[in-house]
């Protein structure tokens, strides 16, 4: 049996794939004419999950295994071609993205934003803020991304509280999550988008953490319910941080542009430049386990 062909859009992914005994790394450009050998890929690890990379896995004849870039699998869970199993990246883009969290706590807890806009103004506005350290932290998600956020917020003398799908040591069932609320300063939302997680924060989650508490959502914008928050933002009972929305891009003219006491940042949490690589060292960790006839250990759909 010769070497599994992998279709890979960028020269990072070329350089690392091609360590991995077993495969040979195809490139392909985006937006350009596969190349002829493409119809021998058995694995293609897609740039956009969009409509064109949705075409482009169903129109190769021997593909097997879809590798994605992203930790979020969304848009191709249950989109692919019977046979093809499907596989993401959790672990490349967790620290970036738990920087972002903390970031984003610290921005609206010392008010970074007003005193920008005093820059900008020329205006001198000294007056106390609140602080990071000591507060309680609900972090809705047990996987890569909240342990790093745990992580990061160690030295900021933060308790954090972790929530996921079930109980288990050292983490809480979602079960639990309306009785935690009201006892945390803040939660952070860093759950994959799924059918049980979509709408999961609505008005019911909203309206049992307490007085003055702040969401941060890193995971999607869908997971949020959009106008239970802006009517929570809009009576000035809760703040938000949001690095992603729904809808998203965030239209111009929408109300959460307006809402008092967010901080909006355009779906760049692990948007760094170190990116693309930790995102290839997690691809080659995946087929390399593909390539020895094992599981991708991130395997989201098995379509063997």
């Amino acid at each position: 049996m010769g070497d599994i062909v992998v279709l890979v859009p960028h020269e990072e992914g070329m350089t690392a794939l091609a360590a991995v005994p077993g495969i040979t790394p195809l490139r392909y450009d985006v937006g350009s004419e596969l190349p002829e050998a493409a119809e021998t890929a058995q694995v293609l690890v897609p740039a956009l999950a969009n409509s064109d990379g949705l075409a482009m896995a169903r129109s190769l004849p021997k593909l097997q295994l879809v590798q994605l870039l992203s930790a979020g699998a969304e848009n191709w869970v249950g989109q692919l071609p019977d046979g093809v199993a499907l596989s993401d990246c959790r672990g490349a883009h967790g620290g970036a993205t738990a920087e972002w969290v903390v970031g984003a706590l610290l921005a609206v807890y010392r008010e970074f934003p007003r005193f920008v806009r005093a820059q900008d103004e020329g205006n001198w506005d000294q007056h106390v803020t609140e602080e990071l350290a000591g507060k309680r932290v609900l972090i809705l998600g047990a996987g890569d991304l909240a342990e790093n956020t745990v992580h990061r917020l160690a030295p900021f003398d933060v308790e954090t509280t972790l929530v996921g799908r079930r109980a288990r040591p050292g983490v809480h069932g979602i079960d639990e999550v309306l009785d935690l609320l009201p006892r945390h300063d803040a939660c952070v939302v860093v759950v994959p988008l799924t059918d049980e997680t979509r709408g999961l924060v609505g008005a019911e989650f909203l309206a049992a953490m307490p007085d003055g508490a702040l969401l941060v959502n890193a995971a999607r914008g869908s997971v949020v319910d959009t106008d239970a928050l802006t009517a929570e933002l809009t009576s000035g009972r809760l703040r938000a941080a949001l690095d992603v929305t729904e809808p998203e891009p965030l239209p111009a003219d929408h109300p959460l542009w307006r809402a008092p006491g967010l901080l909006v940042t355009p779906h760049v949490g692990g948007s760094v430049p170190s990116m693309r690589r930790h995102a290839y060292e997690v691809v080659a960790e995946q087929l390399g386990a593909y390539v020895r006839g094992e599981q991708p250990p991130n395997l989201v759909e098995n379509g063997y």
